[in-house]
């Protein structure tokens, strides 16, 4: 004699998971489309602005910028197939892409403010290759074990505390980002503050990415817990991130360079240092 869960309407049964798929983030949708519509608009002339003596790091950042919009756009158009049968392991493929290619710009923007020696272009974006290479490959690589292995729902949302592990997972992975970005800033007010870019635009970033973590980090302990409220803090987090993310990226640390007539990294460098009270005589 067999027995069967009756799974509501507008959802569907996935490895015992209810997942709702009626939510599906237009926002992300929108502001994802718009992002990539504002890119092509600006390609031709910060194309011509590259080549015309851009900054390997600028370059480097410009084009995984670009890789990294398209995941997420594609993302954002598939949500649909996280709630679709036999669609769990592309989407599943597609978020995990998406997840690490983000965490690459982070990882690779904070190793750049931390490195000494920001003033070699060649040398530090080798440095920050290498660093954010290296953790973002073994984040990528446990997160495939859990996802692929385990079958850890990491990337399905409204799971709730089904998956402990999963809300385990997020908590150590957004503590470590959050710890990252406060120690950023804490050596920004510290007596080492010399040997960080003097940059106010870098710190403004760094904030604002402490205080998302924390309320991500809190969020995930919420939901750990099984409090609802933390399910939905997680999921409003989740869509802030994939929507805004990117631009404020964009915004931050590339719109003011492409605006440079002649588009020189050390010059706008040197020109907000001097202008900051930061020139030090050894870079003349």
């Amino acid at each position: 004699m067999s027995s069967s869960v009756e799974v509501p309407e507008g959802q569907i049964d996935v490895g015992n998971l209810n997942l709702n798929c009626n939510e599906y983030d237009t926002f992300v949708v929108v502001s994802s489309v718009l992002f990539v519509l504002y890119l092509s608009l600006k390609a031709k002339k910060n194309i011509n602005n590259l080549c015309n003596g851009g900054s390997n790091i600028i370059i480097s950042y410009y084009a995984l910028l670009w890789i990294v919009t398209l995941l997420n756009l594609a993302r954002s158009l598939l949500q649909a197939w996280q709630c679709t049968p036999g669609k769990e392991v592309p989407w599943n493929l597609l978020s995990l892409f998406t997840a690490s290619g983000m965490l690459y710009l982070e990882i690779s923007l904070m190793a750049f403010l931390l490195n000494d020696n920001y003033m070699n272009a060649m040398e530090t974006l080798a440095h920050t290759s290498i660093v954010a290479g290296i953790i973002v490959f073994v984040d990528t690589l446990l997160k495939a074990i859990y996802v692929f292995g385990f079958g850890v729902p990491l990337f399905n949302r409204s799971v709730g505390t089904t998956h402990m592990i999963k809300w385990a997972l997020w908590i150590v992975h957004k503590l470590l980002l959050a710890a990252a970005y406060g120690f950023i800033l804490f050596v920004h007010f510290s007596k080492w503050k010399e040997k960080l870019p003097p940059r106010p635009t870098f710190y403004n970033y760094v904030f604002i990415m402490f205080i998302f973590s924390t309320i991500i980090l809190f969020a995930c302990g919420v939901a750990g817990i099984g409090v609802g409220f933390g399910n939905w803090l997680y999921d409003f987090t989740v869509l802030c991130y994939h929507s805004l993310y990117l631009p404020f990226l964009y915004v931050t640390f590339l719109a003011d360079f492409f605006q440079e007539e002649d588009f020189f990294l050390d010059n706008a460098y040197y020109s907000e240092m001097k202008d900051a009270g930061f020139f030090d005589a050894d870079w003349e």
